[in-house]
């Protein structure tokens, strides 16, 4: 495992016809970087993460036009369960792009000078401060200590930056009301949401809170929030080894029957094959 932080001028270009062998994650912090995996491009600005899956040709530079780009960069062999957090971000040849909430940039650049000085650690002793310069700096984790920590770190990164930039499903412009309705339906799916409580946590009256979700949104009240309950119906599925029938009552749906239908509609394929399929294709692509 392999992390970085570089500022680099325009000009600067790395170009891998054969790819890498291991994963590739970046996290602009300034300026602009053009990255190209196969066929796929992705301009990243401050605040994006990009994802490069190995054994793809890729090239990254300085973006057309930037001064400079400012990132950090981690080459390392991935974690399996990342797989669910990325594959909604998915651009095509094995290439994720995400731009997360703005409110967690900070607690992301902590977590890289964590594990920037992380990396560097022995073993012996407490692993180094994390408040030296970073610009410029590479280190490597060689210990096995040193490279799991360094991986929780790249983790946590991961994590905010997939669950922050789903919750920013709502165009700007959108009423603060109907972004706070749908972050609650988001937030605890399997209550028992009504159209008349969600209007009363954003202070309307039934009617116009309906009518103003489903102007701006697109679709009822309702309609978005058995949504949200098969998203967190699909993550469960993703992450234990509930049986469906559990599933279907914590994600808020009373019927087994309506809840395999409903997501059979939504996702393809009932859930426990969407849970199996799942499974096989996240062994054999991130090995």
């Amino acid at each position: 495992m392999t992390i970085g932080c570089f500022d680099q001028p325009s000009g600067y270009t790395v170009n891998r016809p054969l790819g890498a062998d291991s994963w590739l994650f970046t996290w602009t912090t300034g300026g602009c970087g053009r990255l190209v995996q196969g066929a796929v491009p992705v301009e990243a600005a401050a605040g994006d993460l990009v994802v490069l899956g190995p054994g793809t040709p890729h090239r990254y530079a300085v973006g057309p036009g930037a001064p400079h780009w400012a990132f950090w960069w981690v080459h390392c062999q991935s974690r399996g369960s990342w797989s669910t957090w990325l594959r909604p971000y998915a651009r095509g040849d094995r290439t994720y792009a995400v731009t997360p909430a703005i409110g967690i940039r900070g607690r992301v650049d902590s977590a890289f000078r964590r594990m920037l000085a992380d990396a560097r650690w022995t073993g012996h002793g407490a692993p180094p401060p994390d408040t030296g310069p970073t610009t410029g700096q590479v280190a490597v984790a060689h210990g096995t200590a040193a490279r799991e920590l360094a991986l929780c770190s790249l983790e946590e990164i991961v994590l905010l930056a997939t669950a922050t930039a789903r919750a920013e499903r709502y165009e700007s412009g959108v009423d603060p009301r109907v972004r706070q309705a749908g972050d609650l339906m988001d937030a605890d799916p399997g209550a028992p949401h009504t159209v008349r409580s969600l209007a009363a946590e954003v202070a309307l009256s039934p009617s116009r809170f309906a009518h103003l979700f489903t102007q701006q949104v697109g679709q009822s009240p309702m309609r978005a929030l058995q949504q949200a309950r098969l998203r967190h119906a699909a993550r469960l599925l993703e992450v234990t080894e509930l049986p469906a029938e559990r599933v279907a009552a914590l994600s808020g749906f009373t019927s087994p029957f309506h809840f395999s239908r409903a997501f059979r509609q939504r996702y393809g394929s009932p859930p426990g094959a969407y849970r199996s399929d799942l499974r096989q294709r996240a062994s054999g692509e991130w090995r």
